[in-house]
């Protein structure tokens, strides 16, 4: 494949689509729903994504995360495919694009979506650069969980309808934990590599019997949540996604079983095919309760 397509990583690119299609899913429940926002909400979600991917690719590359002895998917500046300053110039464009197309939200959301973007942006970017990465410091999980969950379903609700809502803190955690889990199986992957490079991540801190807790845990958080959110509505679309979640219980015991590169990738895949399904289920019982 192409190796810019490679780098942008499409299959973490749910995490940016779902929680976003979750707060329109809310919009279209409260009557407000608008295309215009919502759109602008999904290139800016999807731009932040494929920027922090391209700063990644770039800054493991620099600080050497990203070396021969690692068994992840391909990496195109570590893989000589694509340059290290061509990488660098790639995330800076995609950061700039994605604050031109945010800034479009003002009109609906007000001037301290300026601050909301700027911080996205930021914290994509010092992920893994600046002289304080949060990701080698083992913030990474607390920073997905609040921009890919939280921040991204109630911001996305909020620019449509002018409301924050019980209902939209309590889908955004859903999406938050079933979003850091793509991290969690990429860190518990990582592992080794990752200490050796002085990543500093969950999965290094605390180790991998940690990381498999702290999975399943938050497939359990996202079931609580769309039990909580037919508690408050009662309505039994919303229990759609219910329907899945067993599946999480294979999903724990394949990554505690798997020893390989192309396991522990495929797993990666699976996660997020996860996260696609789940969320695309509550979206569909988030509307039919209109």
């Amino acid at each position: 494949m192409n190796p810019w397509i490679l780098a942008a990583r499409p299959k973490t690119l749910p995490a940016a689509i779902v929680p976003v299609l979750l707060g329109c899913a809310l919009a279209w429940k409260a009557g407000a729903f608008q295309w215009l926002p919502a759109l602008l909400c999904f290139a800016f979600a999807l731009l932040v994504q494929i920027g922090t991917n391209f700063a990644n690719d770039y800054y493991d590359y620099i600080k050497g995360a990203d070396t021969p002895d690692r068994i992840g998917p391909f990496r195109a500046t570590a893989s000589g495919a694509i340059q290290p300053l061509v990488m660098k110039r790639a995330m800076s464009v995609t950061f700039i694009i994605a604050a031109c197309l945010g800034s479009g939200l003002i009109p609906y959301g007000g001037w301290a979506l300026l601050i909301v973007g700027f911080l996205s942006i930021i914290c994509g970017y010092a992920y893994t650069g600046g002289p304080y990465p949060l990701g080698y410091h083992g913030w990474g999980d607390l920073l997905v969980f609040i921009f890919f969950g939280v921040i991204a379903v109630v911001f996305t609700n909020y620019v449509q309808t002018g409301q924050f809502t019980r209902e939209a803190f309590l889908v955004s955690f859903v999406a938050g934990s079933l979003t850091t889990n793509i991290l969690v199986v990429n860190n518990y992957r990582d592992r080794e590599t990752d200490a050796n490079a002085g990543k500093n991540t969950l999965a290094v801190r605390f180790g991998r019997n940690f990381s498999l807790y702290e999975y399943q845990v938050l497939f359990f958080i996202a079931l609580l949540g769309t039990l909580f959110l037919w508690i408050l509505e009662r309505q039994l679309w919303l229990l759609l996604p219910v329907i899945v979640w067993p599946s999480s219980l294979w999903l724990r015991y394949r990554l505690a079983k798997s020893r390989t590169g192309i396991e522990y990738n495929n797993l990666l895949a699976y996660t997020a095919i996860f996260l696609l399904i789940y969320g695309l289920l509550l979206t569909f019982g988030i509307v039919l309760t209109t």
